[in-house]
């Protein structure tokens, strides 16, 4: 099975809400290559409903475009450097530097959510991101992401 481009994180960078698999009370998305472009599944539980009966919260759909272009940054720089992600040598963690969130119709309930990054460019440390989430095959936010590689 394919493992995750977040699968990949070291053990200190394994706990976000959104995406560490070391944070068992979180969201645990996983990123994965599709093409030249990269891709996240997620199906929202019921309490993760927004204010508007049946419709996702608009703070899930932000969190799952954050943690999906931040773990697509960190894939897209890999690939750029001709490396290969794997847990011997931990790709860099990358964090928001900007997420611009355009809301374009509500997000359905009950429905897989599909997020989908592709990659603008790459300058130094700096890595932008044209991002999507869709439901039913209609898109349903597009975000625009300035991911900045952490330095330690």
């Amino acid at each position: 099975m394919e493992k995750a481009f977040q699968d990949f994180y070291a053990d200190r960078f394994s706990h976000c809400y959104g995406c560490g698999r070391l944070n068992s009370d979180g969201l645990r998305l996983k990123s994965y290559w599709d093409g030249a472009e990269t891709i996240a599944r997620f199906t929202p539980r019921p309490e993760q409903s927004g204010g508007v009966p049946n419709h996702v919260y608009g703070g899930l759909i932000a969190s799952l475009l954050d943690c999906h272009g931040t773990a697509s940054a960190a894939a897209f720089a890999c690939r750029a450097a001709n490396c290969e992600m794997n847990s011997v040598t931990p790709p860099d963690r990358f964090v928001t530097a900007s997420l611009k969130v355009d809301y374009l119709r509500p997000t359905p309930m009950g429905a897989e959510l599909t997020i989908k990054g592709k990659l603008r460019s790459i300058d130094g440390r700096k890595v932008r991101l044209d991002l999507s989430l869709s439901a039913h095959g209609e898109i349903c936010a597009r975000a625009e992401m300035l991911a900045i590689r952490l330095i330690e």
